[in-house]
């Protein structure tokens, strides 16, 4: 059994790095835990951003969960009381995220939702049109397709900013699909929101044309569906082995 009384300094605590078999540990307010068994501590590394062995009570105030989840994994040890220095916050970031630490990430994660649901609302709202012969489930399909166009852009800002803020702007594999199907799907909405506008009796007229209207209208649906699983993967990572 771990003993919860030992002691650990700081360099002891970095050489429980998840490196070369060796153990994951972290702290959290003096507590040091084994996180070994947490898939999401694969190598040491939590969400392509934070190494273990280190210190990471501050990182928890802006961590999207509580610190009850620390609860699941054992307590192996404390740190050494010492005097340590208060870290100055850092230069580039603005005072605003420094005092609102939630600012560092959750501005995308609370905007992303916008276009997800109006991506899925038209095309659903375009067929309970075309199914039921009644007008105003297309007219809403057309205007989900409206406020996608608004909506779209403030999840790309915020996601850029988020893409900044935490990861440094690496290009991440998902974040590299991301940025190329983001903009895809910014002007399908706007493709389809003009088509629409200048050809109010597309749907009544039928023909290739309305056809292909439907198809693209769909095609919102997976195009969506693939930005927020890459989004989801580096939200929650897959385990593989």
């Amino acid at each position: 059994m771990a003993d919860e009384h030992k002691e650990f300094t700081p360099e002891e605590l970095e050489k429980n790095n998840g490196a070369e078999d060796a153990p994951v540990y972290i702290c959290y307010q003096g507590r040091v835990i084994d996180v070994s068994q947490s898939k999401m501590w694969k190598k040491g590394k939590h969400m392509q951003r934070h190494s273990a062995g280190q210190d990471l009570s501050d990182a928890f105030k802006e961590a999207p969960h509580g610190t009850d989840v620390l609860d699941r994994y054992p307590q192996v040890g404390t740190m050494k009381t010492e005097e340590a220095e208060a870290e100055e916050p850092e230069g580039t970031l603005p005072w605003f995220v420094v005092r609102f630490p939630m600012l560092k990430r959750h501005p995308h994660p609370m905007t992303v939702h916008f276009p997800i649901v109006f991506a899925m609302a038209a095309p659903l709202f375009l067929l309970l049109g075309l199914i039921t012969a009644y007008a105003p489930f297309e007219r809403t399909s057309f205007h989900c397709l409206g406020a996608g166009i608004l909506v779209t852009p403030v999840a790309i800002l915020t996601g850029l900013y988020t893409w900044w803020m935490n990861y440094m702007s690496q290009l991440i594999r998902q974040v590299v699909r991301k940025l190329f199907l983001t903009p895809v799907l910014l002007v399908l909405f706007i493709i389809l929101f003009c088509w629409r506008f200048f050809s109010p009796d597309l749907i009544q007229t039928g023909g290739g044309a309305m056809f292909l209207y439907v198809l693209l209208v769909l095609l919102l649906i997976p195009l969506v569906t693939l930005i927020g699983w890459y989004g989801a993967t580096m939200t929650f990572p897959l385990d593989k082995d």
